[in-house]
């Protein structure tokens, strides 16, 4: 800290009273204080300069923090309206969906709920077609009883005209009647004929014979004609006979 030199007192009457009157300036001590106030104005100056410029670098530093911060800011603003649009266009697409989805569940609850209507009056069906079948099981069971009664009491009696003809008829299959005869040629009575007659269709077939009959196109086209197979059995009997007898 600079001395601050104090200048006493001038008396003016004493000094007018000496013989040659001198004031003492003190040039020495104001040029030596001008020099201690020019020194310590500069110094304030300077730091006043320095002040202003170090106050001005940390404000052009916050300046750019600042300007960095506000472009990072305008960034991720930019950045999450653009995922904003992105969320809008999948929350739209979303509810599009849902709306879809909804749709369909709605279409397919309709397609149940009209499945479950068919099951239902299909099991009312199906139960009304049991009782029948129960009943048909029934009246077959019934009437198997019947026939087989009936079988049982005639067996002895189609022995006996199968034994008196020489002719046995037997199912060999769904509509398939086979016809066995014998004493057919008298030089061998115990010699076999056999054919197969297929009565499946509207048209009667014979898809074998044992022996081959010649003449068994026109006797199957006669019983096709008349629909006689009695008939035509005792034919073909007769037809086996003039084979049997032509043979020899």
């Amino acid at each position: 800290m600079s001395k601050v030199l104090r200048v006493p007192k001038l008396d003016l009457p004493s000094v007018l009273a000496q013989q040659n009157p001198q004031i003492e300036l003190r040039l020495d001590a104001y040029e030596a204080s001008t020099r201690n106030f020019l020194a310590a104005v500069s110094n304030y100056t300077q730091r006043a300069v320095a002040e202003i410029t170090h106050r001005k670098g940390a404000y052009a530093a916050e300046k750019k923090r600042l300007a960095e911060r506000t472009a990072q800011i305008e960034t991720e603003t930019s950045e999450c309206k653009l995922r904003e649009i992105a969320l809008i266009a999948e929350l739209d697409r979303e509810q599009a969906e849902k709306k879809e989805s909804e749709a369909g569940v709605a279409a397919f609850r309709r397609q149940l709920n009209q499945i479950k209507e068919k099951c239902a009056s299909l099991e009312v069906e199906i139960e009304q077609h049991r009782i029948v079948a129960a009943n048909l099981m029934r009246e077959r069971r019934r009437e198997q009883s019947i026939l087989g009664t009936h079988a049982s009491r005639a067996q002895p009696e189609l022995a006996a005209c199968e034994a008196a003809l020489k002719c046995a008829l037997e199912g060999i299959g769904p509509d398939q009647i086979l016809v066995r005869f014998t004493h057919v040629d008298p030089a061998e009575p115990a010699r076999e004929f056999s054919l197969v007659l297929d009565v499946s269709a509207r048209i009667y077939k014979v898809p074998t014979t044992t022996p081959f009959l010649p003449t068994l196109p026109i006797l199957l086209d006669e019983l096709n004609e008349s629909r006689d197979i009695y008939t035509f059995v005792r034919r073909i009997r007769d037809a086996f006979r003039e084979l049997a007898v032509q043979g020899r």
